[in-house]
This record gives structure tokens, sequence and C-alpha cells, in this order.
């Protein structure tokens, strides 16, 4: 029996709602969290963005990203107001990359070998791998090594754009496709009041 590749895409579009639900799903914990942690401890985030990341008027910017990545993330969640929401989300994702990631380069873990070519700092790589063989030397003389271990590996945070960036493209790729067919709300408002203009 012969299959046309129109009669396998016909059946693949059933299914094209899942990704922007994994998508949404994958994000909105991640976004709701940040927002939180930051809107709970509004004077440790607004020193940190004042003192530590230079920002002007830390205070209002701590309660605009909080806001924003508090609200965002329930919006991904419920698929509500998507299209919108994902803008600003996308806005703190450009901002905490030129922040609080750049000056770290691409990798937000160093890596012994390169995933990308764009990587600028290569150093911090070495470095890195360098202080976490000195950490694991001080945990495994002083410490119980099998322990501190057991749920996974010591590593050392680079603190690169690499999340930053790839909560980015997420973000681009639902303002411009939408929250998705069936699960989300912005299916089905747009269902009840009609299409698009």
């Amino acid at each position: 029996m012969f299959i046309s590749r129109a009669s396998i895409s016909a059946q693949l579009r059933k299914f094209d709602f899942l990704g922007p639900l994994a998508v949404r799903l994958y994000l909105a914990p991640i976004f709701i969290l940040a927002g939180w942690h930051k809107l709970t401890a509004l004077e440790a985030t607004a020193s940190y963005f004042g003192d530590y990341l230079g920002l002007p008027a830390p205070f209002a910017m701590a309660v605009l990203a909080g806001a924003t990545e508090f609200i965002g993330g329930i919006a991904l969640l419920l698929g509500l107001a998507l299209r919108w929401m994902a803008i600003p989300l996308m806005v703190t994702m450009v901002v905490a990359a030129a922040t609080a990631h750049w000056q770290y380069g691409w990798h937000a873990l160093p890596e012994a070998t390169l995933t990308v070519p764009w990587e600028w700092r290569t150093d911090l790589i070495a470095e890195a791998a360098t202080r976490k063989e000195v950490i694991r030397d001080i945990l495994r003389e002083h410490g119980n090594y099998a322990w501190l271990t057991e749920a996974g590996p010591v590593t050392i945070l680079k603190n690169g754009i690499e999340f930053a960036a790839t909560y980015f493209v997420m973000l681009l790729i639902l303002m411009t496709t939408g929250a998705g067919r069936f699960v989300s709300f912005d299916y089905w408002i747009i269902k009840a009041f009609g299409s698009r203009q």
C-alpha cells in the first residue's frame, strides 16, 4: 500500500499542537519560579541588579523582571495571550544575556570540548576544568566524596548566555506559531470569538 507525502503530512498536522504545548510546559515552571524568587526576595534581587550588574533603578527593574517572568510563566502554562506575553519575556532574556551572562561567553556549563564554534570565552572553560579538579581533590581529602556526589557529579556553572539564548529562541517560536490548538486558552478564545484579523 502506497502512502503519499501529502497523506503523511495531513496525519502529522493532527498533532501540530504538541510542539507548542511541550515548549510551553518546559518553559512555564522556569519562568514562574524565577519570577517568584525575584518577587519574594526583592531587596536581594534589587541589590544584585544594582550593585553587581550596575542596572539603573534596580528596585524597579527587580519588580519589572520578577512580574514579567511570573505572569509570563503563568501565561505560558495556560496558553493565554501568548504571542503578546512572549515579547516581554524575550526582552528579559536579552537583558539577562547582555548584563549577567555575556562576559562568561556562550556555554552555561564548561565543556572540555567546544560544542559551538562561536564561544568567545574559551579561557574560562580551561579555568573551570582546572578549578573543578581542585574542588574534587579537596572534597576527596576532606569530605565523604561518595556521599557528596551521590546525587550527581561536582560541576562548575560557567554562566554563559546559552540558557538565555535558548529560552529566547523557544519564546520566538511561540510568538510566531502561537500557543497551539486544543490545549490553550488562546485557541478556545479565538474559536469562540472569531478568527484573528
